[in-house]
């Protein structure tokens, strides 16, 4: 099996590669070289010109796009680039699949509801997003499931993990830097470790076989909690592993205490049934993925 990575560079791409390299041989692509990756092709992903010359080269089995414009606030700012690469280019890697029968795994977020729902959000639920971010990536799921492409979209939310810019990394800088820290509790959410939607990824794509199944899929780990919460557990858990000396007094606040351009949704948990019965997955404990992410942390 021949699987083309995008933002292979990525938190999650970085996550993927071992994955995916159970499955076949991976060509990764990302605009940012990183040191170690086989096959790596760097090239600017938004060139969709080159893009069509690049599958048609590689000729892929499977396309599998991690590369996600996720700088929620800046893109109330930069609106075009937010769409282009959150809605152009799957739109073109969908476009292909579908004219060569190919398949085609992406990965949206829980920003394309508006956090109102009172129950989790199942996946045929009406989206709402808030902001640009939410809008460009709900773009980019529909642009998908028009283009006709056998697919695979994973809902995702509060992706975290030891490398790229993530709430986990900023709370343990934080953390070693002021005696102090006020953390919104009225957003809330379902954390989830980049290795485990990784791994998740691999476990679908193997189940999918020759079949023609396709939809829209929420994989999140299992606790819902709020950033607050998540921030105390992360503490908790660096100061039993030695990466944290002393744990910061901390304060619950609300959203409005730290104003920010793009709205957040305050209630964006995703229900992970259907990914449950379908392919037999449970979703993993944030203790658990939390301590694992702390040994890799630790080895660093």
């Amino acid at each position: 099996m021949n699987i083309l990575l995008t933002g292979a560079s990525g938190q999650l791409g970085q996550e993927l590669l071992p994955q995916l390299e159970q499955l076949g041989e991976v060509i990764s692509v990302d605009r940012t070289p990183f040191p170690g990756l086989k096959n790596m092709q760097v090239q600017d992903l938004g060139d969709l010109g080159r893009l069509e010359t690049l599958l048609n080269r590689t000729r892929p089995d499977i396309i599998v796009n991690a590369a996600a414009y996720t700088a929620v606030d800046l893109a109330e700012d930069e609106r075009e680039v937010a769409f282009n690469v959150n809605r152009d280019l799957p739109q073109r890697l969908a476009r292909w699949c579908h004219l060569n029968h190919r398949l085609m795994v992406h990965y949206s977020t829980d920003y394309v509801f508006d956090g109102q729902s009172p129950r989790p959000y199942l996946e045929s639920d009406v989206a709402g997003p808030l902001g640009v971010y939410g809008e460009s990536k709900l773009a980019g799921e529909q642009s998908i499931i028009e283009s006709g492409c056998r697919h695979i979209i994973l809902r995702t939310s509060w992706v975290y993990s030891g490398h790229g810019n993530n709430f986990l990394l900023t709370m343990l800088k934080l953390a070693g830097t002021r005696p102090s820290l006020s953390i919104v509790n009225d957003q809330v959410g379902r954390p989830t470790w980049a290795r485990n939607l990784a791994e998740v990824t691999r476990l679908v794509i193997e189940q999918l076989g020759a079949g023609q199944l396709s939809g829209i899929y929420h994989y999140c780990d299992r606790d819902v909690v709020s950033w607050y919460d998540f921030a105390v557990e992360i503490f908790h858990i660096a100061r039993e592993a030695g990466l944290l000396t002393k744990v910061p007094e901390t304060t619950p606040v609300a959203s409005a205490a730290f104003p920010q351009k793009a709205r957040r949704p305050l209630y964006s948990v995703l229900d992970t049934a259907r990914i449950q019965q379908q392919f037999g997955i449970s979703p993993a404990s944030l203790e658990e993925s939390l301590r694992a992410c702390m040994k890799d942390i630790e080895k660093k």
